[in-house]
């Protein structure tokens, strides 16, 4: 019991000081998975919406294969992306390897099917009204889709916080991608499993704190969105 509150304590005085390599930990985290949210955003919202309503050849085949992609370890998608920015890959000259641009790559590849199948779940669940009157009213296909997705914005918040929290938390691509390294790639996932591998729980639990506070938070954020969604 002793060694547990020890490591608590000493965890907490770490984040009472604002301890450097700590920040530099998480800011690390933040930015990474924040530029992948952003970008599986921008690609996957769009593409949910035009998979929802379009008329495309092999839709079901599509859909299939984006809820299959959900089900793909975190090694898998790292594994993958590793051997095209490898010294020996395609993209090898780009020297990609082990930085930030890596990690973010493998979590957007990570999470962009996740938010382009809760996209077409958000704006599926509207309405069929909305569109029609929107039609009827003269709007072209262009104002028809932003009334659609305005109907939807709750759920589609939903889907990227729901991103967010998927990649903030992962180890598998960060590990792989960004090889862990002090002060540059060093994420809070990686980070934890190093200074357990030393057995220094300190940093460990101060991270561990942190990434339940961060989880915790967007957990809330999650349900108010979901609450005003359904009303």
């Amino acid at each position: 019991m002793s060694f547990f509150t020890d490591s608590l304590r000493m965890a907490m005085q770490l984040l009472i000081s604002f301890d450097p390599e700590l920040m530099r930990i998480v800011q690390v985290s933040l930015m990474v998975s924040a530029q992948a949210t952003l970008g599986a955003a921008v690609l996957g919202i769009p593409a949910g919406f035009v998979l929802a309503y379009g008329r495309i050849p092999g839709k079901r085949i599509l859909l299939t294969l984006l809820n299959s992609l959900l089900a793909v370890p975190t090694v898998v998608i790292g594994l993958f992306v590793y051997m095209f920015i490898s010294r020996r890959g395609i993209f090898g000259a780009l020297d990609l390897l082990y930085t930030e641009q890596a990690m973010v790559i493998g979590q957007f590849l990570l999470i962009a099917p996740l938010v382009c199948v809760l996209t077409i779940s958000a704006v599926s669940r509207i309405d069929e009204r909305y569109r029609i009157t929107a039609q009827t009213l003269g709007a072209n296909a262009w104002q028809t889709a932003l009334v659609v997705l305005r109907e939807g914005r709750y759920g589609i918040c939903a889907a990227v916080i729901t991103a967010f929290a998927r990649v903030i938390s992962e180890i598998g691509v960060s590990m792989m991608l960004g090889g862990n390294i002090k002060g540059f790639t060093r994420t809070m996932t990686t980070a934890m499993a190093l200074e357990y591998d030393k057995g220094a729980f300190t940093l460990a639990v101060a991270l561990g704190v942190l990434l339940i506070g961060i989880s915790l938070g967007v957990n809330i954020i999650f349900n108010l969105l979901q609450g005003r969604s359904t009303r």
